[in-house]
């Protein structure tokens, strides 16, 4: 199985400083693997990412809370999701991922240690993928939990809209429902994406990992007119995430989480966005 690089250990202060209530809401603590073990199967295998390294990216960036993302390496046991907000405290929550048959006791307990969505996946080997959307969406909605979807392609999201549009729960799509640079904003999925933004209540999306789907080398210019049309059509239904410890990169370079910071900043365009990306949207979400 292929191994993941780690994450650039020396990221850099963003140019403007973050405003005071940041929010990353996608992250991951990965290992130590020595307490914590890969599940099988499992799409990579990343290096230990512990929550001891994440808090100082976290310090160096001007993050005040964080969204922990079970990672995919993990599986269905979300300890080390659990223990690494256990860690942090008040100002961490976190989104696990569960198998479809998962007790309501389960859940409750997972409520209990800062859950507050599940992640459904149909890139990542291990996990549960759309076809169970509609289930746990019902299990969930009594927690007030959403459904945060990761796609292995774009593709997939036109079909699935109409589910999405009649579920329960807010949805947030992941990665800007992976809609890749060359496809761009006049494609069929971004333009589902956006349609699911301007015409629900209960969708949201995530600006992130855009290093991942973009088509050029830094500063993935391609990624950027994605990124300003989420922003322009619901400014108050957009998050932002570091993606820390960028799982999934086999190749380098590895991106500073400074340079990705400045790129949201830059983006966001003005402060009043970045207050409603970075602070007020997560904070209404994951009830900080």
């Amino acid at each position: 199985m292929r191994p993941c690089l780690p994450p650039d250990p020396a990221p850099h202060p963003p140019a403007i400083p973050a405003p005071a209530g940041t929010c990353d809401t996608h992250c991951h603590v990965i290992g130590p693997a020595s307490r914590y073990p890969f599940s099988e199967p499992r799409s990579y295998t990343p290096p230990d990412g512990p929550v001891e390294a994440y808090l100082a990216v976290r310090e160096t960036l001007g993050i005040a809370r964080s969204v922990i993302v079970q990672p995919g390496a993990h599986g269905f046991d979300n300890t080390v999701t659990t223990d690494a907000i256990a860690t942090i405290g008040n100002s961490a929550r976190g989104i696990a991922v569960v198998p479809p048959d998962i007790s309501d006791e389960a859940l409750r307990d997972l409520d209990a240690k800062g859950i507050r969505g599940l992640r459904l996946s149909t890139l990542l080997s291990g996990g549960v993928g759309t076809e169970n959307i509609a289930r746990m969406a019902e299990k969930v909605a009594p927690l007030g939990w959403h459904i945060l979807l990761h796609l292995k392609s774009a593709d997939e999201l036109p079909d699935l809209v109409p589910m999405i549009r009649d579920l329960p729960v807010d949805v947030v799509l992941d990665h800007m429902a992976r809609v890749t640079g060359p496809e761009g904003v006049d494609s069929a999925p971004f333009r589902a994406l956006l349609d699911l933004l301007t015409q629900t209540e209960t969708c949201w999306t995530k600006v992130c990992s855009w290093y991942r789907l973009s088509g050029k080398c830094a500063p993935f210019d391609d990624m950027r007119p994605m990124a300003e049309a989420v922003l322009a059509a619901r400014p108050d239904r957009v998050l932002w995430g570091t993606n820390w410890p960028h799982p999934l990169l086999f190749g380098g370079p590895v991106p500073n989480d400074g340079d990705l910071m400045d790129q949201i900043m830059a983006w966001a365009g003005s402060d009043a966005v970045r207050q409603a990306v970075l602070v007020d949207n997560p904070a209404r979400l994951y009830g900080f």
